[in-house]
């Protein structure tokens, strides 16, 4: 969305009386402003752009629109939160080049089965607009990298929490894995007083209470009355393994049935609702470990790509009349890790090893040594000594852990940004009451 800004003289011009004429004819040919948000504004003309884009969003997934002065001001809380996040990234010197937006345009494009030209074409056809399209792009990965570095590069998973989580959660995780889940918040502010933590957790129990009336839809009570951050899509948060959700979910979540809804419950950010749409159990995870042995000679000043491949080759060739491949390895490899045991890389899973190596190693038969072939590291000779099918749901459980809990970690983090840039920043909402 582009954003635009109002110099101050002209905020100051456009608040005096509209019988000078020159101010009458600025306030004629300016959008309507809407909200004042530091020394930025918002304007009629962005605010209904995005309630456009929005209706036809919720009128595809068959979502009832809420009141049009609550849709407003919901969408406008959106577009204010957004412009503080690019006004911080500009001052942490954050920005996007047009290489790597070309890139990401590129990509969107290819998993649409077009050519860029071909995607811009259809955007134009569509009435959305490329270059419309392109400042949202930009701003997506702008506020990304904006996250990244203020929230998500700070936080880690340390040993002891990832193994208290799995010694709690490892049972259930195996019954149920993941979620489809719906989501409401009524927020409270940091450090809210008794009397806010009590309102909101009135206007939760209400809502929930007309929820289950059958008054108003889930979805569009999110969209009506939810602060969460997926609130204009209907509260709608996709499926989430089980790690990656916030710890006071699992256990309601767990004996919930797909159409149910959740109690009321609270944690730092407030009061939450969920629905549970749908869930899918735990499986094992098998795979196909392999056990290799490799030596590597890198390139330098002295050694070139030829004297390296020539070297590999004789090796592989005094290997097969005899010689040990351990002992080669030991005086010849220059993986200094493996080479003090012989060149053996140990059991690996699929994907522990760069492409090309694996590529190589997937293509051999047990105990059959390759041609000398390039990687990123330098040139290799590997051998194949076994292969296993191994139940890797152990292993796999932790890194899903580990990365899921980080997330959970990162969103709750990310509200309480978002929340604190929202408290500290000078806002003047101009919609008619």
């Amino acid at each position: 969305m582009i954003a635009v800004r109002c110099p101050l003289f002209l905020l100051l011009l456009l608040t005096l009386s509209p019988f000078c004429p020159v101010v009458a004819g600025l306030a004629e040919d300016v959008d309507s402003i809407v909200a004042v948000v530091n020394d930025d504004v918002i304007v009629r003309s962005e605010l209904d752009a995005e309630i456009s884009q929005l209706v036809s969003q919720l009128k595809q997934k068959g979502t009832r629109m809420p009141p049009k002065s609550i849709l407003e001001r919901q969408v406008l809380e959106r577009l204010i939160v957004k412009k503080l996040q690019l006004e911080a990234a500009q001052q942490a010197g954050i920005s996007v080049s047009d290489d790597l937006l070309t890139q990401a345009l590129r990509n969107i494009a290819a998993e649409n089965g077009m050519s860029l030209d071909e995607f811009h074409r259809a955007l134009d056809a569509e009435g959305i607009g490329f270059r419309r399209f392109r400042d949202s792009i930009r701003d997506q990965i702008t506020l990304s990298r904006l996250r990244e570095q203020r929230v998500i590069r700070r936080i880690d998973v340390s040993q002891q929490e990832l193994d208290n989580y799995l010694k709690k959660e490892s049972g259930r995780l195996n019954q149920r894995s993941d979620y489809r889940l719906f989501h409401i918040l009524i927020a409270t502010p940091e450090g809210a007083s008794p009397e806010q933590i009590a309102d909101a957790k009135s206007r939760a129990e209400r809502l929930l209470a007309r929820i289950r009336r059958g008054e108003i839809g889930f979805k569009e009570a999110a969209v009506a009355e939810s602060d969460g951050r997926q609130a204009l899509e209907g509260g709608d948060l996709g499926w989430r393994n089980a790690a990656q959700l916030p710890g006071f979910f699992l256990e309601p979540l767990a004996a919930m049935e797909p159409g149910d809804v959740s109690e009321v419950m609270r944690n730092s950010s407030g009061f939450h609702l969920v629905l549970l749409d749908d869930y899918k159990g735990g499986e094992r995870k098998m795979v196909t470990q392999t056990h290799a042995r490799h030596i590597l000679i890198r390139t330098n000043e002295i050694t070139s790509d030829a004297d390296a491949r020539n070297r590999l080759a004789q090796l592989k060739q005094r290997i097969e009349e005899g010689d040990d491949f351990a002992t080669l390895a030991r005086s010849h490899s220059d993986d200094k890790g493996s080479a003090i045991k012989g060149g053996d890389l140990g059991w690996t899973n699929p994907g522990d090893f760069v492409p090309k190596f694996e590529a190589v190693l997937n293509g051999l038969e047990i105990n059959q040594i390759s041609d000398p072939f390039q990687s990123q590291f330098g040139w290799h000779i590997v051998q194949l000594l076994e292969r296993r099918e191994h139940d890797n749901t152990e292993e796999a459980q932790r890194a899903l852990a580990r990365d899921a809990i980080r997330e959970r970690k990162a969103a709750e983090e990310v509200e309480l940004y978002l929340r604190r840039l929202r408290d500290e920043a000078y806002v003047d909402i101009r919609l008619p009451e």
